[in-house]
């Protein structure tokens, strides 16, 4: 098993896929499920849910619903709960099946008690998952802390990637050691990997130290970064439009790491998930993930999309309103205007803003090691930095997560309209007194220029429902929209004018709705549709203020509308 954006399923004929549909019923259609070049015929009924599809594809594949995609006519269909007409999906159409599936390698362990287990292991987990799972199920028998990996002589670190390791060895011998006395006996595994549990070493040091070093190259050092390559056919660096603008240092080091990484012979990784393009960049030991690239023209529908998706025929995203091509200016505005508690970042001189999007910069890179099917070429796109983390929320149930965390990701995605917002985009770390930390990641759909494809999945977590901080709500009144987007044409980007009215009536909404002691579920209810067919109200307020305002009014005129019908509707829901 492979892993791949996109994979076929062409042994299988689309009689397994339907059992339960007759073929004379009046409301089948036969639509063409496309996967990985081939072409799968596949009836469905246009009354069938989208959810309903997805099962029957997943019954038949054993593809978890999570790692499934469809999309149809430049769109993903994305609401489970709406029919396959809601989508205009007709006889004849094109569904593009994309799909993630994780390579698993099989650890045979045996203890020389005569315990045997296996441990079945994706290799999207890292080095101390495999550690964790071994002391798991060895009764007690080895202790994590005393735990060490190693593979041809390599200490691996407790964030090494399964995949990291076997992608650049084929024939990987996973070694495991422990410092102090343990039952354990030597067990092969299968031709690929083999993991071991051998006698104690005699000097308890480790063989490599690892440990994450931010070279500085005297070419480039901290307060700078890489503007000539020695070997041009390689570089990175930032793109600035505006000579005013100074990056932080948390950009220039994430930089300037991730170009030392390059130089040192890392190549970039393909992540197995998304429907775009997006690489893991390594440091220069090559031991650990610094950063994530993803170029412009690797996006969904662009051009050089990797998952095999069809080029975007005018030009919009998968989700309604936002443009091909504009995902990475969309990842490092949400960056820049996650403001931190204390203000701006050029103010403060806080680095962490208040929802925690990470560190994200558009910058220009040249490697081979992207997709380049016409040619290798400079690609910019947005770099932003790896976070640690456990997994994402979809992995796990969200009544552990702290109200506050939930609540700093629904401001931001009610300020920015985030379009695409579901558990598998918020990344879950430990903080201290191993409290959960949300981090909000993939804002390529935030700022859209309608309101149509909103979607929030904490709206049905049980914290949106509990009401703002005093010092969450502090922080929503000291946000200002005009403010906001002189801020992002200061770093180069005019915001289209349909979008930058999108933004300023979504942070009038979360003001208003804060005055009004409305939770993070209403809100979220009033920016998000119910179905595909209905309108959500802030869509219905917006069409009531196109409706009264006379054609060559101003912008303040507009807005000035738009609040005095919003306050109506609040007054009714308050």
């Amino acid at each position: 098993m492979s892993s791949a954006g996109v994979i076929a399923i062409s042994p299988y004929s689309y009689e397994s896929l339907l059992p339960s549909i007759p073929v004379h019923n009046q409301e089948s259609i036969m639509i063409h499920l496309a996967m990985s070049g081939s072409v799968e015929p596949m009836r469905v009924l246009e009354s069938e849910s989208i959810e309903s599809v997805k099962l029957r594809i997943q019954s038949c594949m054993g593809f978890g619903m999570k790692n499934l995609k469809l999309v149809c006519g430049g769109r993903e269909l994305s609401r489970s709960n709406s029919l396959v007409r809601d989508y205009c999906v007709s006889d004849g159409d094109v569904v593009h099946l994309v799909v993630r599936v994780s390579d698993i390698e099989e650890f045979n362990v045996k203890t020389s008690c005569g315990e045997e287990f296996n441990i079945h292991v994706e290799k999207n987990h890292d080095v101390g998952y495999v550690k964790r799972q071994i002391a798991k199920r060895g009764n007690g028998l080895i202790d994590i802390d005393e735990e060490e990996l190693l593979c041809k002589g390599e200490l691996l670190e407790d964030e090494r990637l399964i995949n990291d390791i076997c992608k650049y060895n084929i024939d990987a011998i996973i070694y495991l050691s422990v410092r102090k006395p343990a039952k354990i006996q030597a067990e092969s595994v299968d031709k690929n990997t083999e993991v071991t549990i051998v006698a104690p070493q005699s000097n308890d040091s480790k063989e490599h130290d690892l440990a994450v070093k931010l070279l500085k190259n005297d070419t480039h050092g901290t307060d700078s970064v890489p503007k000539e390559a020695v070997n041009r056919s390689l570089w990175l660096e930032p793109v600035i439009v505006n000579p005013n603008v100074v990056l932080p240092d948390v950009l220039l080091n994430l930089i300037n790491a991730t170009y030392d990484g390059l130089l040192k012979g890392n190549k970039p990784i393909r992540s197995s998930e998304g429907t775009g393009g997006a690489y893991f960049m390594n440091d220069a030991s090559g031991s650990k993930h610094l950063s994530v690239f993803k170029p412009i023209d690797e996006e969904p529908m662009a051009v050089n999309n990797p998952r095999g998706l069809p080029l975007s025929e005018d030009g919009e995203g998968l989700k309604k309103g936002t443009v091909v091509g504009e995902g990475a200016i969309r990842e490092v505005a949400a960056y820049i205007l996650d403001h931190p508690k204390g203000g701006r970042r050029s103010l403060s001189g806080e680095q962490k803003g208040f929802s925690g999007v990470p560190p994200t910069y558009l910058v220009s890179c040249l490697h081979e090691g992207f997709n380049h099917p016409h040619g290798v070429k400079a690609k910019i796109g947005s770099l932003q930095m790896f976070m640690e983390n456990s997994g994402s929320c979809e992995d796990m149930g969200p009544n552990a997560f702290p109200v506050d965390e939930v609540h700093k990701i629904s401001v931001l995605d009610i300020r920015m309209a985030n379009a695409d917002r579901h558990a598998g985009n918020i990344l879950v770390s430990k903080g201290e007194h191993d409290q959960f930390i949300l981090i909000p990641i993939d804002h390529g759909y935030c700022f859209p220029t309608s309101f149509e494809d909103c979607t929030f999945d904490w709206i049905y977590w049980p914290q949106a429902k509990k009401p703002f901080s005093p010092e969450t709500v502090e922080y929503i009144n000291s946000l200002d929209a005009e403010e906001d987007i002189a801020l992002l044409k200061f770093y180069g980007w005019n915001m289209p004018l349909e979008s930058e009215r999108t933004f300023r009536i979504s942070t009038m909404l979360l003001k208003k709705g804060v005055k009004k002691g409305l939770t993070p579920f209403s809100i979220g209810n009033i920016m998000c549709r119910e179905n595909i067919k209905k309108p959500s109200m802030i869509e219905e307020i917006v069409h009531e203020a196109d409706d009264l305002v006379l054609p060559g009014s101003s912008e303040a005129a507009y807005m000035e509308t738009i609040s005095d019908i919003m306050d109506q509707r609040l007054d009714s829901i308050a």
